[in-house]
């Protein structure tokens, strides 16, 4: 089977969160067999910021890391898309390539594509913005990958697509693994004992459009210099505002982290965080961000500042911890840092639970029934044309 996917970048994940779970799917698929070919914009901004503040290493790096991946870099003034999509079996289209690309792949798919196709949405415009979703011509495609409940029924509403699956976010987890046994032969509420590591507590994501800057004080911040904890945070578009107030509460501030270099971070702290933005936390229920499945993946201890899981894709109090405000925010994370058999335990069923239900290898497998659907679809849809035609 040859698979063709359009996003933003594979190369990059520069302020990009895509990058990963594409990352992962294509590396689940190329192991498969299938092949697998992915196609980034020249000029994409990911990219653009990356080689702009650190130089073509991280790109080499990424290739050294991702041997077996590529990507074709195009410019959509000069794409020929009978050649891109030449022989393609499945065709992936990610909501941020620009609505010109989307309507002419469907176009091509109406006029001479018998492949699958489908529109793939990891973001929260289709709640906050749905002017901006409405633009993209999805007349032609056979469905829509929507990364939750929320997002598949605003398109199967909005009518802005005839069909819509759920398929969340999901761990590499030939990347996300636990680098060493932090919770040696730890199992559910086990009392195993464990030696500390270097620091406390690690967060890492972006800053990044004043979605989350007073989460980030109220979970992050105050309970981080109320508690005189060690705290590092990695990420980017830190305005020099946003430093200075992690500077005052004593955290330190690695900047840009190569996505794949994650779970050697994590095996340096004890627990790690998740803030997720305002509009997926208030607009989407159900969706956490793939960093929720990374840090699970590694067994790390997690403590969440609030969304609504109600897709249950976990079990809160479990595989990790939810606190409704900071000053539940500081007694989680005093609980962890000073009960570790606890800690050990709630690290271990995450664990598990992401390798039970919410890996790379669940979601292709989830990928390709929905292909096997919409082929049965297809076929049946030909055999009745071809006994009108036979009767005609």
């Amino acid at each position: 089977m040859r698979v063709v996917m359009w996003y933003h970048s594979l190369l990059s994940d520069w302020n990009h969160g895509n990058a990963h779970f594409l990352r992962g799917v294509a590396t689940e698929l190329t192991g498969r067999g299938y092949k697998v070919r992915v196609f980034e914009p020249v000029d994409s901004w990911s990219r653009n910021n990356l080689v702009e503040t650190h130089g073509l290493q991280p790109i080499r790096e990424f290739h050294r890391v991702y041997p077996w991946l590529t990507s074709n870099l195009y410019s959509l003034r000069n794409l020929d898309l009978n050649e891109a999509l030449a022989d393609a079996d499945v065709v992936i289209v990610h909501e941020w390539n620009e609505p010109d690309l989307v309507q002419r792949i469907g176009e091509h798919k109406a006029a001479r594509g018998s492949y699958v196709l489908l529109f793939h949405d990891t973001h929260h415009r289709s709640a906050t913005d749905p002017a901006a979703m409405a633009r993209y011509d999805l007349r032609h495609y056979d469905g829509v990958l929507a990364f939750g409940n929320t997002v598949r029924d605003i398109y199967l509403r909005n009518r802005w697509a005839r069909r819509a699956w759920t398929w969340h976010e999901a761990a590499d987890t030939r990347t996300f693994r636990p680098l060493r046994s932090r919770w040696p032969a730890a199992t559910c509420g086990s009392h195993d004992a464990d030696s500390s590591t270097g620091g406390d507590l690690v967060w890492i994501g972006n800053w990044g459009d004043d979605e989350r800057s007073a989460e980030l004080q109220e979970y992050l911040i105050d309970p981080v210099r109320q508690l005189g904890l060690r705290a590092t945070v990695f990420g980017v578009r830190y305005p020099d505002h946003a430093r200075a107030r992690l500077a005052r509460a004593g955290i330190m501030y690695g900047g840009w982290l190569p996505n794949y270099r994650v779970p050697e971070v994590f095996a340096r702290f004890r627990l790690t965080i998740h803030v997720p933005r305002r509009p997926y936390a208030q607009a989407l229920p159900g969706i956490p961000t793939i960093r929720v499945f990374e840090a699970l993946a590694c067994g790390m201890p997690l403590i969440s500042a609030p969304w609504y899981d109600d897709e249950h894709l976990f079990v809160p109090g479990r595989d990790f911890l939810f606190a409704r405000d900071g000053r539940e925010m500081k007694k989680h994370l005093e609980r962890v840092l000073q009960d570790r058999a606890f800690a050990r335990g709630m690290a271990a069923c995450g664990h598990r639970r992401v390798l039970a239900r919410h890996t790379c290898r669940h979601r292709a497998d989830q990928l390709l029934g929905i292909i096997r659907e919409i082929q049965s679809w297809q076929s049946e849809r030909r055999a009745r044309s071809a006994r009108r035609r036979f009767h005609a």
